[in-house]
């Protein structure tokens, strides 16, 4: 059985198959802020979709990051070493990427166990 979350008609938000959680892209809702105001939003966001489904951040299981400009990367970094529990960075990747609105300057997306 699938479970979808927050379903419209191009995304859902989330699924959860088979004990894993699937995050469909996650930005900012708020584009005027910076770098380290934007990574802080999309965190919350992750959180709250992990709690809806019975998990958190201490299970993540791979995460993508697209930054649109690689001189945001050491905030970007700062604020997610802040938010990440010790010892449960998961694998991650972290490209260069023009996302799909010119105010959003990252966007994760993050698969989770429960």
């Amino acid at each position: 059985m699938i479970q979808r979350f927050d379903v419209g008609p191009r995304l859902s938000e989330m699924a959860v198959h088979n004990g894993v959680c699937y995050l469909a892209g996650q930005v900012a809702a708020d584009d005027t802020q910076d770098i380290a105001g934007q990574t802080r939003q999309v965190l919350a966001a992750i959180d709250a979709l992990l709690a809806r489904a019975g998990s958190d951040k201490s299970r993540l299981l791979m995460v993508q990051i697209f930054i649109a400009d690689l001189a945001d990367f050491p905030a970007m970094n700062e604020v997610w070493e802040a938010w990440l529990p010790a010892g449960a960075a998961p694998p991650r990747a972290t490209v260069q990427a023009a996302l799909a609105r010119p105010g959003w300057k990252v966007e994760l997306v993050v698969t989770a166990a429960l």
